[in-house]
């Protein structure tokens, strides 16, 4: 194969270029991990992107280094026949989708056909290996991958069916003693070219559809056998569809080959146009797809029941160990509280023996005199948590009203300290000389405009005497005012205290006698007053209705009950 190989530009390339130059085969599974990752990356963005790295990957030697790379020996390869099953996909994804823009004969008539060798010689490697192991699962699952792959490269160039359906490797393959292989190796091919069929209007699709399917159903007598069976309208499709398109001796041929026994002069049953033609896209498009989603689940799906089955199985026996440590337990204490009841029982029968018989009764009495001690405890404690989860309310508001009283009493402490201390006195700033110089000569200038008239000595002692005695006054009643300032804010404090617990009071069907205690006034002026305003309201209450239009109710304690009688008697008199 002669192809020029062209200057990698492509950083992602460049360590696969690098790879392939050299000529060991245990640089294989490194390139493939290369590509892998590169089309990882690639596939999750634009169609474009990846046409284009497929481009390169075919310009750079890439796809030839890969179709050479599966005629390897994989047994001293690392991962094995897995490495070259993974090679075997990638190559033939990256044969299909994309047209080469340089060397488009040399892909067409060299890398394809040798291509589509490599994979036949990978699945005739690998079907000799699963005969070898008697079917082992795993070898199968790379067959069918690997067919896989033929059928999509086969999918995408229609072309290459007939080389492959030649070669050698894949007759050998289709005669395989093991019918899980041959029929595996075949119907993916049967499915694409009946989709073909079905789906495609081009005479040239059709016409080598047609050859491939006649040079199938010619070589081997039992395809040509279950094909009918297998797709059922096969052929009032290739009457009706491909009839009188310029290759109906094939169509003709390939007729007599599946449908031998009936009549060419046979008029054709009436089979709607659509109804075949969806009849055998359905079938073919859901067999090669169920076929392809069941082979790729299988593993999967395998493991997962594994792990749940072993999973629920570990769950179960840790679940039954944990009941039989739990009933062990329970088993332990039942006996160990059925030893100590024994062991107390023996303790006193054996306490009792050594008891002489007088004192028998008095043992029992101190008992059952014990027990009542420690039963009384019990509800007495009992007793009192209920009555103080009773009281607990009026504890708290009685602790808030402390804490209230604590910190206003801290406040007016803070407050009288700072009254206490004198401000420190701050000597004035230094003067300068000609500062100095310069206010005396303000002072003379002051003194000059504004004369003062002379004042004796006499004068100004007394003056002096006279304001000795007034800071002396002022002095004498600081003290008083303090205290009369300290009486004043004692009174706020505790105003604003009566104040809270008056908003704070409950009413009167819900207050208590210990609650009622709490408004009593520590005054004996103040609570003979309210005797008498009470009393006074009470007598006012029984008043007639005139003599509460007036002014002379503003005081009820002013009016006399004998008073009040006369005027009654008055105003019944004159009501006559």
């Amino acid at each position: 194969m002669s192809l020029t190989r062209r200057k990698c530009n492509d950083s992602d390339l460049q360590p696969l270029v690098t790879a392939i130059t050299s000529k060991s085969e245990q640089t294989i599974h490194q390139v493939l991990l290369t590509l892998k990752d590169i089309l990882g990356r690639k596939s999750v963005e634009d169609d474009r992107y990846l046409e284009k790295l497929k481009q390169d990957l075919y310009a750079n030697g890439i796809l030839q280094y890969c179709s050479t790379a599966l005629n390897c020996n994989y047994d001293n390869i690392q991962g094995g026949y897995s490495t070259a099953t993974q090679m075997a996909e990638i190559l033939s994804s990256c044969c299909v989708g994309f047209d080469p823009e340089r060397n488009k004969e040399i892909f067409q008539n060299e890398l394809l056909p040798s291509t589509a060798d490599s994979l036949i010689s990978l699945a005739k490697r690998l079907m000799d290996k699963a005969l070898e192991e008697k079917g082992k699962a795993g070898t199968i699952r790379h067959f069918q991958k690997v067919m896989d792959s033929i059928c999509w490269l086969l999918k995408g160039h229609s072309q290459l069916i007939p080389h492959v359906l030649q070669s050698k490797q894949y007759e050998e393959i289709q005669l395989s003693e093991n019918e899980e292989i041959g029929t595996r190796a075949l119907n993916g091919i049967l499915d694409d070219i009946v989709y073909k069929l079905g789906c495609s209007s081009n005479p040239s699709t059709g016409s080598t559809a047609t050859k491939t399917l006649l040079l199938i159903a010619s070589s081997q007598s039992s395809v040509a056998e279950v094909i009918p069976e297998q797709y059922q309208g096969l052929d009032a499709l290739l009457k009706n569809n491909w009839t009188g398109k310029g290759f109906d001796a094939e169509v003709v041929q390939l007729i007599g080959i599946l449908y031998p026994g009936v009549n060419k002069q046979e008029p054709v049953q009436d089979w709607s146009e659509e109804k075949v033609k969806a009849a055998c896209v359905i079938q073919a498009a859901w067999r090669a797809f169920q076929t392809r989603r069941r082979m790729k689940k299988l593993p999967r799906a395998v493991s997962i029941l594994q792990r749940s089955f072993r999973e629920r199985r570990r769950r179960q026996e840790a679940q039954s160990q944990r009941q039989r440590a739990e009933e062990e337990l329970k088993q332990q204490v039942l006996l160990r509280r059925q030893r100590a009841r024994r062991e107390f029982r023996q303790r006193q029968l054996h306490l009792l023996e050594m008891v002489p018989a007088g004192q028998v009764d008095r043992y029992l009495g101190d008992l059952e005199l014990r027990a009542a001690v420690v039963i009384q405890k019990v509800w007495r404690g009992h007793r009192e948590r209920r009555v103080f989860r009773h009281q607990k309310q009026a504890l708290q508001r009685f602790k808030a009203a402390v804490t209230i009283q604590r910190a206003v009493l801290r406040f007016l402490k803070r407050r009288r300290a700072k009254r206490h201390k004198l401000s420190p006195w701050k000597g004035p700033k230094g003067l300068s000389d000609a500062r100095r110089t310069e206010l005396k000569k303000q002072v003379d200038e002051y003194i000059a405009l504004h004369p003062r008239p002379s004042v004796s000595a006499e004068s100004c002692r007394e003056l002096h005497q006279r304001t000795q005695e007034m800071l002396r006054q002022h002095l004498m009643g600081r003290d008083a005012d303090r205290r009369a300032e300290q009486h004043r804010q004692a009174l706020l404090a505790q105003i604003n205290t009566d104040l809270e617990l008056l908003t704070n009071t409950p009413a009167l069907r819900e207050a208590t006698e210990e609650e009622s205690g709490v408004f009593l006034s520590r005054s004996a002026p103040v609570a003979m007053r309210a005797r008498q305003s009470h009393s006074g309201l009470l007598h006012a209450a029984h008043c007639p209705w005139w003599r509460r239009l007036g002014d002379e109710l503003s005081d009820p304690e002013s009016t006399p009950k004998d008073g009040l009688d006369a005027e009654l008697q008055t105003f019944y008199l004159g009501g006559r």
